[in-house]
Parts: C-alpha cells; structure tokens; sequence
C-alpha cells in the first residue's frame, strides 16, 4: 500500500513539473501603437453661472399697492404689467394739472390780445409806452405760467404712468416681497427681483501661467485675449454629469490682474432657452489650452510610475520589454497625452503591463487603439 501511495506521490510531482516547464515561456501580452493625430489639449476650471441682467424692482412714485399681476417663480416678458399702486391720487392730480392748464391758457390769451392792441396802439400815440411795457410783462407772466402749467401736466402724467410697475428686462421673476395694501416708498421699498436667463453668463478665474499661455494662443489667431478671446468656443460640465456638456464662446476677460490673487477673471456666454443652465450653479469649463498640433496619445492604464517619473513598457522586434520614461499631459478623448518620450511609432503595452519586466520577454499580441477611447 505504501508503495501505491509513493508511486501516486511520484506522478503527480511529474505532471506539475510538466506543466512548470509548458508554462516557463514569455509571458503573453496585448501590445498597439500609440494614437497619432491632431488634437487640442483643454484646461479645466471651476466656476460659477451668473445672469446676464438682474435687477431689483422698485416704484418710482410713492402709494398704497392695489394689485399683483404675476405668479412667482414665473417667467415674464419685458413689458408685462406686475404691479399696480392706488391711482385715483395720481389721476386727480393730472385732472388739477390739466385745469391749471384751461386757467393759464386762459390768461394767457388775453394777456396776449391785450399786448397787441396796446402795440397798435402806441403808434397812434394813444397809449404811453410804459402801458406798453406793463401788458408785455403780463404777457410773458401769463406764458410763464401756461408753460409751468403744461410741464405740471407732463409730470402728472408720468407719475400715474409709474403706478403702473412693469418688468424691464425678460427672466425669472422672485416671490413678490409686498402685499397689496401695504405702503410703497418710491426708489427704496424693493417689490420683487428679475434674472433674465438667456443667454447666460460663466465666470471663472485664470492665474497668471494660463494667461501668459492663452495670451500667446490669442495673439497666434490674431485676437486678443483681452478682447474676449474672439470667440473661443468652450464647454461647462455641470455638476449632473448625465447632463451632456454645455458650449459656448469666450466673450470677455478682465483688463488687469488682480494685485491681491494673481488671478484674472474671464467670462464665458452660453445660449440657454430651456432654462437649464440657473445663476448660482456651479460647473467645470474646459478652455481649448493650445493650439492644434499632432499628439502621441496612449491609455492611462499603459503609464507606470517609478517613484516620481512615469514610464511606458514597449516592446522591440525580438520581444524583449523596454521602458521608456515619458511626460504625460492632459486627457484628450480618453487617452493620456504624451508631451515627451514617445514619437508614436514605439510598440507599447496595453493590458498585461503587470507581467512585463524591464530588460524580460514577453510574447506581444498586436491590437489597434480606435481613434476615441471606448468607456
């Protein structure tokens, strides 16, 4: 029996053994080219939405309010009618303007026929001239007055047109902040807010290496950055990544850099019909960072570090593994940008990067990396 067990024992370290020199070869892995092709590199930053017009309602004239025309939260357009102050003041005050009128012309008319008989009159030498004098200074009293008259009317006029409180600007109104029947101050109580929302606007701030970086960008395309980019387009991420990124254009960057955070400020304008895109929000722009040139692009998951420099594992026409130290960039269609290290016609590993040693063999099987990068 002992001898069965010794002869089982004997076998099976035969087959292991075996099965250790069948697998004692190259160990396999998935090699490809890098990607090649033009591309533009992006810089990402955090900033904030922020209505392009905002206003805080107020009254021009001074009353009791009677009326509320809107719902809150809605959206209204320019024009429409939102609030109304009590008016039979200010209607009554434009009757009494309109009699001073009647009256001053009035005087006026009379003032002016008597000017003119006493001046056909004075040529007779039927009148002293002094009475000439008196009923032209009358004359002119009786305009001044007819004029102070129509000015008062005008005024009147105007302030029962401000009873009438309309919006200004197209957006989002607030909640109304006064009742009606609660006393209005002209110029002071504040009524309610409007934002518009489209377009809208994104800011976000630049430091000083972005600007020299972007200045330089401009002026090769022959607009300057401080003339609002000439138009770059951009894109905002917002904070719901199922939302799909938002464009829009550079419009305008600050004329100085701020002494105390070295930072500039830059503003980005973005279409916004459906009202997605709310002032205060957050997001994350991406500014095209370059100019186009060609990229070498490889996967991240083919960079390795080695305490503080970063390698790619190639592979040469006998197998054999050769690190190569590199120097990665951003991110651009889902690859990693290679600023230095590799011209694009290396042979690197993809998958299995974790059985390749520097200066070993390994069996490659040659792929090809799609121009955008599969999530």
């Amino acid at each position: 029996m002992k001898i069965r067990l010794l002869t089982v024992f004997v076998l099976l370290l035969a087959a292991g053994f075996r099965g250790a020199i069948a697998q004692d070869g190259p160990p396999p892995v998935t090699v490809a080219k890098p990607v090649v092709k033009e591309i533009i590199e992006t810089d990402e930053f955090v900033g904030r939405f922020e209505a392009e017009s905002e206003i805080e309602l107020r009254a021009r004239v001074s009353g009791y309010l009677s009326r509320v025309h809107f719902t809150d939260g809605r959206v209204v357009k320019k024009g429409d009618l939102l609030f109304t102050i009590e008016q039979r003041t200010f209607e009554t005050a434009l009757r009494q303007a309109r009699t001073q009128i009647s009256v001053a012309q009035s005087t006026f008319d009379f003032a002016q026929e008597q000017l003119q008989r006493a001046e056909a009159l004075v040529t007779n030498g039927n009148i002293s001239q002094s009475a000439v004098d008196q009923r032209r200074e009358a004359f002119l009293s009786a305009r001044g007055a007819l004029e102070q008259a129509l000015a008062a009317e005008e005024l009147a006029e105007i302030e029962l047109e401000f009873t009438e409180i309309r919006a200004p600007i197209s957006g989002r109104i607030d909640r109304r902040l006064v009742n009606p029947g609660n006393l209005v101050t002209a110029n002071e109580t504040v009524l309610t807010s409007i934002v518009s929302s489209d377009p809208v606007y994104f800011y976000f701030d630049i430091d000083e290496r972005y600007f020299l970086s972007y200045a330089r960008d401009a002026r090769a395309r022959g607009v300057p950055l401080q003339e609002g980019g000439g138009g770059l387009e951009v894109r905002v991420q917002l904070s719901d990544e199922t939302i799909p990124p938002q464009v829009g254009v550079l419009d305008f960057s600050e004329n100085r850099i701020d002494r105390e955070t070295g930072t500039m400020r830059v503003r980005a304008v973005l279409d916004n019909p459906d009202d997605l895109l709310t002032p205060g929000l957050f997001g994350r722009i991406a500014v095209p960072g370059s100019l186009p040139y060609e990229g070498v692009l490889v996967p991240d998951e083919a960079i390795v570090a080695d305490q503080n420099r970063r390698l790619v594992m190639t592979v040469d026409g006998e197998g054999t593994v050769v690190p190569l130290v590199v120097a990665p960039g951003p991110m651009v269609d889902g690859y990693r940008v290679i600023r230095s290290g590799l011209d694009g016609s290396e042979t690197i590993i993809i998958d299995g990067i974790v059985r390749a040693r520097p200066g070993g063999s390994v069996t490659p099987e040659m792929s090809e990396l799609p121009p955008v990068a599969e999530n």
